[in-house]
């Protein structure tokens, strides 16, 4: 493990932080590319009244846009989370290349949890992943959804 994959997480989260300030679902997302973040987002969901709003979706359009291209070939994303098949889907569209995410998704998780498309032999473009127990700042990022879905059912 490199220390900037802990910074580049750590900057993740520190986005989720973002989302959570306005009751948005706390997920946060950097894309980086040559080893530089280019791109930043959180879940936007409510804010925008948009269901495709979501932390990867969002950094992925703020990349694309900085690169003018739509294909991200050498590029990483960090999510506090597993992605979903949405976000999974946009981003075997857009060619990334690593999914590096924080806590995994048991209900919706699109890379290893529930379904398994970043690596879907069927697809034209498989993405390599990965998360590993304490790698990632594991335990804060499923510590932040745990706790602002506990927040929610109390109030």
């Amino acid at each position: 493990m490199k220390l900037n994959e802990v910074y580049f997480m750590s900057q993740a989260l520190k986005e989720a932080r973002k989302a959570q300030k306005i009751s948005e679902v706390p997920i946060g997302a950097v894309i980086t590319c040559d080893d530089k973040i280019i791109a930043r987002g959180f879940n936007k969901c409510v804010i925008l009244s948009d269901p495709t709003a979501h932390a990867e979706i969002v950094t992925l359009r703020k990349a694309a846009k900085k690169l003018k291209n739509y294909r991200l070939k050498n590029c990483s994303i960090y999510v506090t989370i597993e992605p979903c098949i949405m976000c999974v889907g946009a981003l075997v569209n857009a060619r990334i290349k690593n999914i590096i995410f924080g806590a995994y998704e048991t209900k919706s998780g699109a890379c290893k949890s529930v379904f398994k498309i970043a690596k879907n032999k069927k697809l034209n473009h498989k993405i390599e992943f990965s998360n590993g127990k304490e790698k990632y700042l594991n335990k804060e990022c499923a510590d932040i959804i745990k706790n602002f879905f506990k927040e929610r059912r109390k109030n």
